[in-house]
This record gives C-alpha cells, sequence and structure tokens, in this order.
C-alpha cells in the first residue's frame, strides 16, 4: 500500500497487477482485457525471442534478441587461472532512444491521466465503463477525399507590374521684384 492508500507501492518495483491496472485507466480498457492483452504479448514476444529468427522490436520502447554468445577463454579471479567458457545463449532486451530519453528527462514521458500511476481503485474500476461498448459502435466509414482539380492560372487577371516612382519636385516659383 502506497501512503495515500492506492494499491499500489511506490517504493517496490511495479509488478503485472499493478500494471494492468494502470494500462486499463490510462487507456480506458476493462483490467480483464488489459490483463489478457498483456498475457499474450508476453507469449508472443517470448515465443518470437525464443526461435532466435528475427528479433522483436517496438518502436519508441525497447528490443528484444535472442543473442549466441560464442565460445572464448577467460580467467579465474581469485587464481587467476586461464579457463575456457563455453557457448551460450543469452536473451537481450535493449532500451531504445526514445525510452531513454523520456527516463533520463521526466518532462519527456508521456502525460498519464489522473488515478493512473499511483492506481486509485476507483479510476480502475471505471475504466472502459465511461463509454459505450465498442461493440455497439457502428464502424467507422472511410472518407475517400474526391481529388480537386489543379488551380488555374489567373492570366486575364494579371496586374501589370508597379511602376517606380519617383519623387520630383514641383519647380520653385519665381517672384519678380518690381
Amino acid at each position: 500500500m502506497c501512503i495515500t492508500g492506492c494499491a499500489s507501492a511506490t517504493m517496490d518495483a511495479m509488478n503485472k497487477r499493478e500494471l494492468a491496472k494502470a494500462v486499463a485507466v490510462q487507456s480506458d480498457v476493462e483490467l480483464k482485457t488489459v490483463i489478457t492483452v498483456l498475457d499474450g504479448f508476453t507469449d508472443v514476444v517470448t515465443a518470437v525471442v525464443a526461435k532466435g529468427v528475427e528479433p522483436v522490436s517496438i518502436p519508441g520502447f525497447a528490443k528484444f534478441v535472442k543473442v549466441d554468445r560464442p565460445a572464448r577463454m577467460g580467467r579465474n579471479p581469485a587464481t587467476g587461472e586461464a579457463i575456457r567458457i563455453k557457448a551460450s545463449k543469452k536473451a537481450r532486451i535493449t532500451p531504445v532512444k526514445a525510452f531513454k530519453d523520456a527516463v533520463l528527462a521526466p518532462s519527456k514521458a508521456p502525460k498519464l491521466v489522473k488515478g493512473a500511476y499511483p492506481t486509485v481503485d476507483t479510476a480502475v474500476t471505471a475504466a472502459g465503463k465511461s463509454a459505450a461498448p465498442a461493440a455497439a459502435k457502428a464502424p467507422a466509414k472511410k472518407v475517400t477525399a474526391a481529388r480537386k482539380a489543379p488551380a488555374k492560372r489567373a492570366t486575364a487577371a494579371r496586374k501589370a507590374p508597379a511602376k517606380k516612382a519617383t519623387a520630383r519636385k514641383a519647380p520653385a516659383k519665381r517672384t519678380a521684384k518690381r
């Protein structure tokens, strides 16, 4: 429990349940749906990376990849004796630049809706229920933009270029003395 009585702990690591609650409030989707999506996400990423064929990259977040490490020679730090380290496979998760920038400069991080973090239980129960059910909505129609004809050049109404006006002084009047 956090100090204000919310369900999420601010001192401990965020667990899957707390993450699901925060995502449900942020995206206004039911908690049950978010948990199902998170489970599906972890299953797909794990299966694809485990095959080692291709990495999984989420733009703006992270890149998941399986790395084959070859056999090499190393040293026992206690004795200084040379030892052989056998080949292995590792999972590597690399944060991408946008994620690192947001972590290092919190002003660049996305803004969360009120109640997303720290999680507020009333916001979690209200998530996904504020709008009409998505299935009841009519599918959006694609709007095909009608192409406009290119603008016609107005050749007849073209003005002549402005002439330079040179300032001429009026000739000075001579007054005749009599």
